[in-house]
């Protein structure tokens, strides 16, 4: 063999593994799948990973909102039954408390009688009753104040010396009933209410010591009604007096009969009569009695009205301005047969609203 020829083999040698290969890559091309990217390979499956865990994290989601939304209802359901639990004992519980409040009413309706006119609205409550004793007769006014501003006290004129009568208040202040309120003085031809007198919480003349046989009788921001004799205003303020008037003398205090003076029992000594009063739930009563004049041959002893409150269970009663200035108004109308014939005008009136 020569040279030329070994050379040639040498070649051949060398480039038979590359032409091998060429023609393994012709006999057998490589798939396009394996020439991706390595990276983007491993991006692919972090996606389909996160997906996974996603759906995974969504169905768990979806299990607890069901769960909660379960419990939800559940709380509600429990607070619904509570709700009309705690409905249904207040309920009760209002009727309970309004039965002796009820049975207390029947018991003083009783002693009065049946009425012969009722007014009902949501701030008041009024029945009329007829008054028929041996000696005398008369009217009885029950007053329910289911709101303080259901009563109020006017003053004639909105001035200190005017005077006009129940009728002419009531129709002025469009009340529906209305009684006469204090004792006046005349002078200089005018009419001023009697001692120590209280309009819309002040002091119309400022504040007069109580003396002799006169007593202060209101209202106070609740409704209720207080009165009696007070030496200083401190005690008179702590009662808290919202409007009132005075006058002679007191009738009943805290359920016991007080002592009349001798005067009043003889000047007269049966007169026409106005007197208010409250029993211990804090509704009040009227009495109107009748009588054809002041010379003491009609009308009732203040003695005879005192026993009759007491008997019917009244607790606080006070004896108001009588004889020809007794007045009961009650829808529109004069109830009462005052003394003189006519309506006395007076300086303050006790008026009720509906």
């Amino acid at each position: 063999m020569t040279r030329v020829q070994r050379v040639n083999r040498f070649f051949l040698m060398l480039a038979a593994p590359v032409i091998g290969l060429l023609f393994c890559l012709l006999l057998f091309p490589p798939k396009p799948e394996l020439l991706l990217n390595t990276d983007a390979y491993k991006t692919e499956k972090s996606l389909n990973a996160s997906s996974a865990q996603l759906l995974k994290d969504l169905e768990t989601a979806e299990t607890s909102a069901k769960a909660t939304s379960a419990s939800l209802q559940k709380t509600l359901n429990l607070y619904n039954q509570t709700t009309q639990t705690m409905s249904s004992i207040v309920q009760r519980a209002s009727i309970q408390a309004q039965r002796p409040e009820g049975i207390y009413d029947k018991r003083i309706r009783s002693k009065l009688g049946r009425p012969v006119e009722t007014l009902d609205s949501e701030k008041i409550r009024i029945e009329l009753f007829r008054v028929n004793a041996i000696t005398y007769k008369g009217y009885a006014m029950k007053v329910k104040l289911k709101d303080p501003s259901a009563m109020r006290m006017s003053l004639a004129g909105e001035a200190l010396g005017s005077s006009e009568t129940t009728l002419k208040a009531v129709q002025r202040h469009g009340a529906v009933a209305g009684i006469n309120a204090g004792g006046f003085a005349d002078q200089d031809g005018k009419r001023y209410p009697l001692s120590t007198t209280v309009m819309n919480g002040k002091y119309l003349t400022g504040f007069q010591s109580s003396f002799k046989d006169l007593y202060f009788v209101g209202l106070n921001g609740s409704g209720k009604l207080i009165g009696g004799k007070f030496n200083r205003q401190d005690e008179l303020d702590r009662l808290q007096p919202q409007f009132g008037a005075s006058f002679v003398p007191i009738l009943l205090k805290d359920g016991q009969k007080t002592p009349i003076p001798t005067k009043w029992k003889a000047s007269p000594k049966r007169a026409p009569r106005t007197i208010i009063g409250s029993y211990k739930d804090d509704q009040l009563i009227i009495f109107v009695i009748d009588g054809y004049n002041e010379g003491g041959g009609s009308g009732a002893t203040l003695e005879e009205v005192q026993g009759q409150l007491y008997k019917i269970g009244v607790v606080n009663a006070y004896n108001l301005d009588g004889g020809g200035s007794s007045s009961l108004v009650m829808n529109g109308r004069v109830v009462n047969h005052p003394s003189d014939g006519n309506l006395r005008p007076v300086p303050t009136n006790f008026l009720f609203f509906e």
